[in-house]
């Protein structure tokens, strides 16, 4: 990608100003419109939000985007939107066992409205306060009971079984991270107290190891930065055996949103331990996030800094030079992903702003200069979307693809909306001098 160097936070105001006015539009629609008997809301088809049944991870977005609106401008309608629904409709994702997913689904509801209220943005309350605490620490809890032992350590697994570690995950680390905060643990037989820190820590590790490549020759395709989206254990002796991809082209390219997921991932989690003044796989997170970070930078995104869907995307090859220019959502071979562009914004910033390194943040914030006007920011007020151009499941032919067109375009997701206003959020608050923005709700 070719970085703008000249970029400073405040001259994304006026585009981050536009964005929270679409934004209100669009969060008051979907609260009209979608019913939550026919699931969450996962991605737009002709511009309207559907459920698409797979696991229920994105409800918590829907409605952490709301508190995230109230954040960012004050309206009092979004944080009750938010609150209301939390209160309503989260409790299933808090005792869900089957996924690993609560990360995204809580921290996103209970886990902004507790932070609202360390930052003193809305009101002290004993028992609500009680009750978001109570929420987090038993979503902490249930995400770290999902475990796989391997030699020297261990994982989360995924929803696919106990042999199944996603790179995703590491974001979904923020569950384990806030609950421990709380001085929460996990309760095992006869009474043994887990460390959820102990298990953060484990699970990033074995995230790193086996889901990041370093170019140390591990396998014929290791290229420094590249990510699986999945890793393959034995269960029967925890040994390694493969790379998959269950959302990327194979297990051998990287799919952009898993990198971007280990971009966010890493570099907030440097932050956290930062934060608790544990440093003992601080080295080995920053080696991971500058690595993903670089592979980004470098080979994953167009000129403007989105990237396509996949860097090994199959017709790939016939745009061309495709990373001299920026992205070209309608094009007639392969989808870019906005997205992934979205999460790995805000890795580029954390990271860069801990490293106090400047190629990192002016990279992050030239790709939400794109990803924060036209063509990804949807202004028509008929489309529910927020940030265009998003894709989901593309091996599965998931996304939907507009009449005339070759490749699906044009549509938005319930994540990539939610990172879109997290990360206008996070660069709003650089500049009005506010609290920076942690998922715990404490000063980095």
């Amino acid at each position: 990608m070719k970085i703008n160097t000249r970029l400073k936070p405040e001259d994304l105001l006026p585009k981050i100003e536009r964005l929270w006015s679409l934004s209100a539009a669009k969060i008051a629609s979907i609260e009209k419109s979608h019913d939550p008997a026919q699931g969450a809301p996962v991605f737009t088809v002709e511009g309207a939000y559907t459920a698409r049944g797979w696991t229920e991870w994105t409800q918590g977005f829907q409605y952490g985007s709301a508190l995230l609106q109230f954040d960012a401008t004050d309206d009092a309608a979004f944080l009750e939107i938010g609150r209301r629904n939390t209160v309503e409709k989260m409790a299933p994702h808090v005792s869900h066992v089957g996924v690993h997913d609560h990360g995204f689904n809580n921290v996103s509801t209970y886990g902004n409205l507790l932070r609202l209220m360390n930052e003193g943005r809305i009101a002290e309350n004993a028992w609500e306060r009680n009750f978001y605490e109570l929420a987090l620490k038993l979503s902490g809890a249930i995400q770290a009971r999902r475990w796989t032992e391997i030699p020297g350590g261990g994982f989360i697994y995924s929803f696919n079984g106990p042999h199944s570690l996603f790179v995703d995950t590491i974001r979904s680390l923020r569950a384990l991270a806030v609950a421990h905060r709380l001085g929460h643990v996990l309760m095992e037989e006869n009474d043994r107290k887990v460390s959820l820190l102990d298990r953060l820590k484990a699970h990033a590790v074995s995230t790193m190891k086996w889901s990041i490549y370093y170019g140390q020759g591990r396998d014929a395709y290791d290229l420094r930065g590249r990510v699986a989206h999945e890793a393959i254990f034995n269960t029967n002796d925890g040994n390694f055996r493969c790379p998959n991809s269950q959302q990327g082209y194979s297990p051998f390219s990287t799919w952009t949103r898993g990198l971007a997921w280990a971009m966010c991932g890493t570099a907030e989690q440097l932050e956290f331990l930062d934060a608790l003044g544990d440093d003992e796989i601080s080295p080995r997170l920053l080696e991971a996030a500058r690595a993903t970070c670089d592979f980004y930078i470098d080979r994953a995104a167009a000129a403007d800094g989105i990237p396509y869907w996949d860097t090994g995307a199959p017709n790939l090859h016939c745009l061309g030079d495709w990373q001299s220019r920026p992205a070209e959502p309608i094009n007639p071979y392969e989808p870019v992903d906005s997205s992934a562009a979205a999460i790995a914004a805000q890795g580029l910033l954390r990271l860069g702003r801990f490293t106090k390194n400047e190629r990192y943040r002016q990279a992050g914030l030239t790709v939400l200069d794109a990803l924060f006007d036209e063509p990804y920011l949807s202004a028509n007020a008929n489309h529910q979307g927020l940030i265009l151009h998003s894709i989901y499941h593309r091996p599965n032919g998931w996304d939907y693809v507009p009449k005339g067109c070759a490749i699906p375009c044009g549509e938005s997701s319930m994540w990539g909306d939610y990172h879109a206003r997290e990360a206008a959020l996070y660069v709003q608050r650089l500049c009005e001098n506010k609290p920076y923005l942690t998922f715990w709700g404490e000063t980095a």
